[in-house]
């Protein structure tokens, strides 16, 4: 069944609003508004999968909900009735079940008013149940959409973050701060890291309530002329472990430890004045323990990093998406064991003992929100267990003193010297937090300070420095790589950069056009080769396309290391406002093994046999560039003509036929000029095609001369010598591959909504440019080839990708396109199957490509007679045809794969042959004569 549209879903639940009471019943109705399988509810409603202990009250669905209904016949008040919901969904967010069963939502209902928490992003609601229409957004995960490409909310963080950019433009405007210098960034870094703590601090019960805020906004003068001094007091209090000589003031504040205070650190605290006084009391009145660290250390990093400011909050990974990451990683199968623990003591303990010795590691950890994530989650799993081990055996309570995740198991390398700061501080709020919650559970915490550690971050060059050295393991260690890696193209790398992949390869030399995350996958696998360990790193989509893919999967298989699961691609974006987005993949690695093998598109999971470069099922090949096609009946692909022309050969169609109004005599010097968005829109362009023969007449007339003089002025002006020796010939196309002859043009861009690239045929007075690919003399049995599934899943699975649009390429897709030789009554049914889809556009020539192509509007004849051209292609591969394009994919590579063999050993026995007929003449054979098709 097709996913569901947002416009559907709205209505749907709008259809639930408006009554005053709603039983049980509403769970039901509400996950069947957002597409949820009949038979999953209805299993749900019948209670084989509801929570045995209690199943007429609560339920619970792995991956999808756990609910508690929480009715009572006892009138309550306004205030009272959201006290006891808001209890009741704290309660289940934390409770063993819900990391169980790995619940998105917990939601407690008395049948009137409704609280829920998705547990993936911590964000919560409470609202009457006759309003659930407004908020229809919350639940969308349930449709498999992320609630940041829909809503962005204003959370906590951003509040602060903002906050904080005030303030910091106060003091650098009131010092007189350059920030040009090394010295004054870091000095100003220090300073904000402190003061971020001092304000979580006052707010979590670490320091006396409000404690900071208090002593700037009593103890000095409005003009902030004593601020700095005050602050410097506080912050050398917080590094003394003797305060018996300490005034008064300053003795309420508690020993901190760490280097977080060290007086090592020289720096001076910037002067204040009224106005940044003033914000750093309003700063102090925010509710700093409600920020997330995970989101808040990459929006504090935007505050301080110049041309950043108005980018607050855009750039830092989702919560959804880290978990792409780490869930597949460790977390699944962690919790699959604690599912097959549940009724062991002596297996839960050893859960505990396997938890507490996991390592984490992230090689480009910014602010650290993918460790600080992948601690959250392991610290919820450890409260999990202990309770589940509370219940089993009452003894253990006694017992829970301490969390067995260590914060020093969690490493990064950061560049930059304050988000190494940042990181390590959000590392130490994380723990803050859940030791937070260790308390609630179970009655005792953790003691946070004086500071014992703050995490393993090392601020270095990651291309440069040894990872073995940065986080030390043993082949048997459990460690965990993760992250998102920077990822820029050969075009946006500096000089440094382009040295960090030489440096990386230890190459004289490497490919060239490869993206700055090679390095990081690289040296991961060489990290975790012939170790326990395994690594997954969100990157650009692009490292499985097209020639890249090659680069980069080459080197790595040869290490001996495998795709273990991997994401295909999808839109990286986040609940800032004006988030950005990227289209991204997630490639996890790790030794080869026979553990299963998972691949996941859009939130489904299916088992893989191998996954290759491409993120396919298929056998474990790259594809590399090639100049002719694999199957020798397929005739040449070249690209369009390319004008290097400024613009001046290129004619509008007004502009030819104000000229042959004139002199019609001249219209053989007109071409139709088509290109992808052209021919797809029907839109009309022409071009002067001009022999040498006929340049010298021509231009004698000004309309020609004057075209022809602006081209080579153009030209001269380019940097490229092909260009200005192109100059000489200002009446031709810097590359002319024009024939006069019928073509198939192939689109080098289009949309990924459409099911097929619109090919089709051109007569011979129309220049195809090079913004697409042209095959001159076809027959129409290629045009079917091409314009099928099986050819469009090949395009998909290796071609390139502008974002998520498709990108056709002749030297990657066309000529590696594995095609079974083609008997002549096999071409004659592709020839009939052509020219039906050819007759059926032509019957609604009124029509654009673009919309006779669209998925909705897509006429029905049209579709049957892909079909039948669909199921045609298919037979040439496989007899029974095939049920999905995964299957066609895993027969495309395996024919390629043998295809490949083939030609080597042709290549090999033609070799013998040759050396062969040398040693028994003397001489070499005569090579033959290449014949083009």
């Amino acid at each position: 069944m097709p996913p569901l549209n947002l416009k559907t879903i709205e209505e749907r639940v709008s259809a639930l609003a408006g009554r005053e009471e709603y039983g049980e019943e509403l769970l039901f109705d509400l996950l069947l508004a957002y597409g949820r399988p009949t038979s999953s509810v209805t299993r749900l409603r019948t209670g084989s999968l509801n929570v045995a202990e209690n199943p007429e009250s609560e339920y619970a669905q792995k991956n999808v909900v756990y609910y508690r209904d929480i009715s009572t016949d006892a009138p309550l008040s306004a205030a009272k009735r959201e006290t006891r919901l808001l209890r009741a969904v704290e309660g289940l967010r934390t409770h063993e079940r819900a990391v169980r069963y790995t619940t998105r939502f917990v939601i407690a209902s008395d049948h009137r008013w409704l609280a829920a928490v998705d547990t993936k992003t911590n964000e919560n609601r409470i609202f009457p149940i006759r309003e659930i229409d407004k908020h229809y957004v919350f639940f969308l995960p349930w449709a498999g959409m992320e609630k940041a490409q829909f809503a962005a909310e204003r959370h906590a963080d951003t509040k602060a973050a903002e906050k904080m950019g005030k303030l910091f433009d106060a003091l650098v405007a009131n010092n007189s701060v350059t920030l040009t210098t090394d010295a004054e960034r870091h000095g100003l870094n220090i300073f904000f890291t402190r003061l971020l703590f001092c304000y979580f601090a006052e707010d979590t019960e670490l320091f006396p309530e409000g404690a900071f805020t208090k002593a700037i906004a009593s103890q000095t003068q409005e003009d902030g002329s004593d601020v700095a001094q005050i602050i410097t007091d506080i912050f050398a209090a917080l590094d003394e472990p003797d305060k018996s000589d300490l005034p008064a003031h300053l003795q309420e504040f508690p020993y901190v430890n760490g280097r977080l205070f060290s007086s090592e650190a020289a720096y001076q605290v910037p002067k204040f004045d009224r106005k940044s006084r003033n914000l750093l009391i309003e700063m102090g009145r925010l509710i700093w323990k409600d920020i997330n660290p995970d989101i808040f250390g990459s929006m504090f990093q935007a505050v301080v990093q110049s041309g950043s400011r108005s980018e607050l909050g855009q750039h830092y990974t989702s919560v959804p998406n880290i978990l792409k990451t780490i869930e597949p990683l460790f977390m699944d199968a962690l919790k699959d064991q604690f599912e097959e623990s549940y009724k062991s003591v002596r297996k839960l303990e050893r859960l505990l003992d396997r938890i507490g010795q996991i390592k984490v590691f992230d090689p480009a950890c910014g602010s650290a929100n993918f460790l600080v994530i992948a601690y959250k989650e392991l610290r919820r799993l450890e409260h999990a267990i202990l309770d589940r081990l509370a219940a089993l055996s009452p003894q253990h309570q006694t017992l829970f003193s301490d969390s067995v995740v260590k914060i020093d198991h969690f490493y990064g390398i950061e560049i930059d010297d304050f988000a190494t700061e940042v990181a390590i501080l959000a590392l130490w709020i994380a723990k803050h937090q859940m030791n937070q919650e260790f308390k609630e559970k179970f009655g005792t915490e953790p003691p946070m300070i004086p500071l014992q550690s703050m995490g393993q971050i090392t601020c270095a060059n990651a291309c440069r420095v040894d990872w073995e050295e940065v986080c030390p393991h043993e082949p048997e260690d459990e460690i965990y790589l993760i992250g998102n890696p920077p990822y820029l193209g050969a075009s946006m790398q500096s000089k440094e950069q382009k040295e960090d992949l030489n440096i990386v390869y230890r190459l004289e030399r490497r490919p060239n056009k490869i993206d700055y995350i090679f390095a990081w996958f690289l040296k991961g696998s060489e990290y975790i080769a012939t170790t326990n360990a395994q690594l997954a790193f969100i990157s650009t989509n692009s490292v499985t396309q097209g020639e890249q893919a090659d680069h980069l999967f080459s080197p790595i298989f040869q290490l001996g290391v495998e795709i273990g699961y991997a994401q295909t691609s999808f839109t990286w974006s986040n609940n800032a406002r004006n988030s950005a987005g990227v289209t991204v993949v997630v490639i996890s690695l790790r030794p080869i093994s026979d553990n299963p093998k998972y691949i996941f598109t859009r939130g489904v999971r299916k088992s893989a046999s191998t996954i290759n470069a491409y993120l396919a099922d298929a056998p474990n090949v790259t594809l590399k560039r090639r100049s002719s096609a694999l199957q020798l009946q397929l005739p040449p692909m070249i690209r369009g003509s390319m004008p290097t022309d400024g613009g001046h050969l290129l004619i509008k169609p007004e502009d030819r036929a104000s000229f042959l109004d004139t002199d019609p005599d001249l219209s053989r010097y007109f071409k139709k000029y088509v290109g992808s968005a052209e021919f797809i829109n029907s839109q009309q362009r022409y071009c002067l095609w001009v022999t040498s023969e006929d340049a010298q007449a021509l231009q004698r007339i000004e309309f020609f001369e004057d075209r022809f003089r602006r081209v080579a002025e153009n030209r001269k002006k380019s940097p490229r010598k092909e260009v200005i020796a192109a100059a000489t010939r200002p009446w031709q196309f810097e590359v002319c591959s024009y024939r006069s002859t019928n073509s198939i043009i192939v689109p080098s861009v289009s949309s990924e909504r459409r099911k097929y690239v619109p090919m089709g045929f051109l007569g011979p007075d129309t220049v195809i440019s090079n913004l697409a690919f042209a095959v001159y003399d076809a027959d129409p049995w290629l045009f079917a080839l091409l314009t099928s599934k099986m050819h469009m899943a090949w395009l998909k699975a290796v071609g390139g990708k502008m974002k998520t649009d498709y990108r056709y390429s002749n030297t990657i897709v066309y000529n590696n396109f594995p095609v079974p030789h083609l008997t002549e009554p096999i071409q004659e049914k592709l020839t009939q199957a052509a020219l039906r889809i050819l007759d059926v556009r032509e019957y609604f020539c009124e029509c654009t490509l673009a919309e006779l192509y669209d998925p909705d509007k897509m006429p029905d004849l049209l579709r049957e007679a892909h079909a039948q051209n669909d199921a045609l292609v298919d037979s040439i591969y496989r007899k029974t045809g095939f049920e999905s394009d995964e299957e066609r994919l895993a027969a495309l590579f395996k024919l390629y794969e043998k295809m490949i063999a083939e030609e080597a050993h042709a290549a090999e026995h033609e070799k013998a042959n040759k050396a062969a007929v040398k040693k028994a003449t003397g001489r070499r054979p005569k090579a033959k004569k290449e014949t083009t098709a």
